[in-house]
């Protein structure tokens, strides 16, 4: 698995664009990363940069950024409305793929060594990174804000990870962290009362409100309903409305949309009314998916639709198209680092040209795989027909799980349309390696070789997932809905093709190969697997058969 960490530095810096394009030009420098969102504002006067990459490259971006925005940003002269306590306020590293917390934590203190050392700028580890109990949680380092840093730096137990502990004016102070995924939103409120927006935040956010008893006069904090939740109420006047801003540091625990949902619940009771929301920054697909799902079953609806719908369900029912136009394709962090292929991205009149073309690619791999993924979507079709339906009450559960899980075995398939193709395109760049001396000889072989096992393991990957898809469609086939039964049969012979099909590239692809144990092995597995595949499609043409009268 490629390893990527994602960087979220926080700049005090939200209203002149030159200075935000030359801290964003320092990171575009650093060719290993790639800056996915600038998020400025002008009201905050903060902009947060997103970017992601290799591990190493990341913290050189990171290093390069908090320089020039200490050569750029003077905190003498900053104001704005969110909280801060430097030029570069906060930078946390996140796990994307590959990589674990730990390592991010590594991460952070190789960052804040450096800024501390080589740029005279106080560091604070905080999150995962703390080496303190009371460093976990930003705000608790952050309190005072930039003000009040003088007066901090003269006790004895305010001293930083790095760095002197010496106020520095021009750049303050900055907090270096590991964190899992944090979601900043902003729920929109059709008032511009920045005390209703703090209100309802109150009543939100983990830590809750302070209230007095009238009779003592001794005052009791009241926690808040959402775990894992900071918040707060503001105005903000280039929407010309307030929102209520919160961090949600644990998404898997407390849910994007349970979030929206309880402040909608509270604007109620204050009689105002959630018109919408806002993601800032990237945002997790599952975060997104996760609130699809929660909307349709509440709707009493199948779960078992694409990814595409429920993210498309998910971005209207949190309304975050209300401000700016809501792209999945540049906002969700795992699209920006899984584009779709090209052949993909065709349209099937395309595809098909391309198909039929004088190029050998692509050819019978990929159309296996689109074949699965084929039988995939059948399969998930007639699922969903069939839930809902009075008449098939008793297998609603069963045909939603088949639904959803044909959707993921979908989505696996379409992948692998790409896949074959590129595979095969790395063993015709092998065999176009030099081959002028013995050296680059034993590499040329090495690298086809290697090509070769790559390009024989995608369809041996597509073998294995046709038994998955033909196990759901014999399943459609005898409980779901008959009116649909036509669709079941179809999406048999699909499955049929496309294992058959995967098959054939299995085996021409093991004549290139070399080592003849691994040959032999992958083999005898792809012999077991298509045997399998032909019982259960044997199986299903056996029920059509039976329901059609087919003799």
């Amino acid at each position: 698995m490629k390893k990527i960490v994602e960087c979220v530095p926080n700049f005090s810096e939200g209203r002149d664009q030159s200075v935000i394009d030359r801290i964003g030009d320092e990171i575009k420098k650093v060719s290993a990363v790639q800056l996915l969102n600038v998020d400025p504002g002008k009201d905050t006067n903060r902009t947060v940069f997103t970017f992601a990459g290799e591990p190493q490259a990341v913290v050189d971006a990171a290093f390069s950024a908090i320089k020039k925005a200490a050569e750029l940003i003077d905190m003498a002269k900053h104001k704005g409305t969110h909280a801060r306590m430097g030029a570069t306020d906060v930078c946390p590293f996140v796990p994307v793929s590959g990589v674990t917390m730990a390592d991010c934590v590594q991460l952070a203190h190789q960052l804040g060594k450096r800024v501390g050392e080589e740029l005279g700028i106080p560091v604070f580890l905080y999150a995962e990174a703390a080496t303190r109990e009371d460093r976990k949680r930003l705000p608790d380092i952050r309190a005072g804000e930039y003000e009040a840093l003088p007066e901090k730096f003269k006790k004895e137990d305010f001293y930083p990870d790095y760095g002197q502990a010496v106020f520095n004016p021009r750049c303050g102070a900055t907090a270096i962290g590991a964190r899992d995924f944090l979601i900043a939103y902003n729920i929109n409120l059709n008032t511009r009362d920045t005390k209703i927006a703090n209100n309802i935040a109150k009543r939100v956010r983990e830590k809750g409100y302070s209230v007095k008893d009238p009779q003592t006069g001794e005052s009791r904090t009241v926690p808040g309903t959402l775990s894992g939740v900071q918040g707060m109420g503001w105005y903000i006047p280039e929407y010309n409305m307030a929102q209520i801003s919160v961090n949600i540091l644990d998404y898997k625990t407390t849910p994007i949309y349970r979030v929206f949902e309880e402040c909608e619940r509270f604007a109620s009771e204050f009689g105002v009314r959630v018109t919408g929301s806002e993601l800032v920054g990237l945002v997790p697909l599952e975060a997104l998916l996760a609130t699809g799902l929660h909307v349709l079953e509440r709707q009493g609806n199948s779960r078992g639709v694409s990814e595409t719908e429920l993210v498309r369900l998910a971005v209207q029912t949190l309304g975050l198209n209300e401000i700016s136009v809501f792209d999945p394709a540049e906002r969700v962090i795992d699209y920006r680092f899984s584009r779709p292929g090209p052949l993909v991205s065709m349209s099937l009149q395309e595809l098909c040209d391309e198909l039929a073309s004088d190029s050998p690619a692509p050819g019978g791999g990929s159309i296996s795989a689109l074949c699965g993924a084929m039988a995939s979507g059948l399969a998930a079709m007639v699922g969903n027909l069939t839930f809902g339906k009075k008449k098939y009450i008793d297998v609603w559960a069963e045909m939603e799980t088949i639904s959803m899980k044909a959707q993921t075995l979908k989505a696996f398939f379409v992948q692998m349309v790409d896949r074959d193709t590129n595979a095969f395109n790395s063993i015709m760049n092998a065999f176009a390696l030099p081959k002028g001396n013995p050296e680059e000889v034993t590499a040329r072989t090495e690298a086809i070789q290697n090509a070769t096992k790559e390009a024989t393991m995608v369809p041996f990957s597509v073998l294995e997932r046709c038994l998955e898809v033909a196990e759901l469609v014999e399943t459609v086939a005898n409980k779901g809905n008959q009116n649909s039964l036509s669709d079941a049969g179809v999406a048999g012979l699909c499955a049929q093709v496309a294992a058959e099909g995967a098959l054939y590239n299995v085996l021409i692809n093991l004549q290139g190969v070399e080592d003849k144990d691994w040959v032999e092995g992958v083999a005898e597995k792809s012999k077991v697997i298509i045997k399998a595949v032909e019982k259960k499609t044997g199986q299903i043409r056996k029920i059509m058969n039976d329901k059609l009268g087919i003799s």
